[in-house]
């Protein structure tokens, strides 16, 4: 009986979330990564709520809950590593005033899970100056901003790559100033 009310405990905290924001079912699967008939079933309780930590992060992370508020969840256990950039991303969203339901739903349909995944730390931050100009927008970013979110997260890819920052410091600095002088007369 217990696991039945913590069903129903699960399962009513996605609905009332759908509920509340007037988020429609199909966006809310595709933002997690499961079919339709999958969140139905789920908000009617026909199926056990998931267990699967992956796809209870992506629903918190929609909902802007920690994942320990579903009882179902169990800690990973290899710990997510993040980034200060992903910090720093998180906070631009929070600056903005904008829920994490808010900033998804500026991005074409698409991309919305790639986007949950990186905001819940299982994929870094693209390092493809295009996409990040999408965030910069939707985030109000100045080029500034931007160029400093996009120099951060490439020293961050350089380093887990290998790359010595301090050896390579001159060639370092050569392309962020090229970088920098494209990015101002673009």
């Amino acid at each position: 009986m217990k696991n039945n009310d913590t069903q129903k405990k699960s399962s009513k905290l996605v609905s009332d979330f759908l509920d509340n924001t007037q988020l429609h079912k199909k966006d809310f699967a595709q933002m997690i990564g499961v079919t339709l008939s999958y969140v139905y079933n789920l908000i009617d309780e026909n199926v056990p709520f998931s267990t699967r930590s992956i796809t209870l992060e992506r629903i918190a992370t929609v909902m802007d809950i920690n994942p320990e508020d579903f009882i179902e969840y169990q800690i990973p256990q290899d710990p997510q590593t993040f980034s200060e950039n992903l910090i720093m991303l998180k906070d631009l969203i929070k600056s903005n005033n904008l829920t994490t339901l808010d900033f998804l739903k500026m991005f074409e349909r698409k991309k919305r899970l790639e986007l949950v995944d990186i905001l819940r730390g299982a994929k870094p931050i693209q390092i493809d100056f295009e996409e990040l100009k999408k965030i910069a927008a939707a985030l109000n970013m100045s080029k500034d901003e931007l160029f400093a979110l996009w120099k951060s997260r490439m020293i961050e890819y350089l380093e887990s790559g290998g790359f010595n920052i301090k050896n390579n410091k001159i060639l370092l600095d050569n392309m962020f100033d090229c970088a920098r002088k494209i990015i101002e007369n673009n």
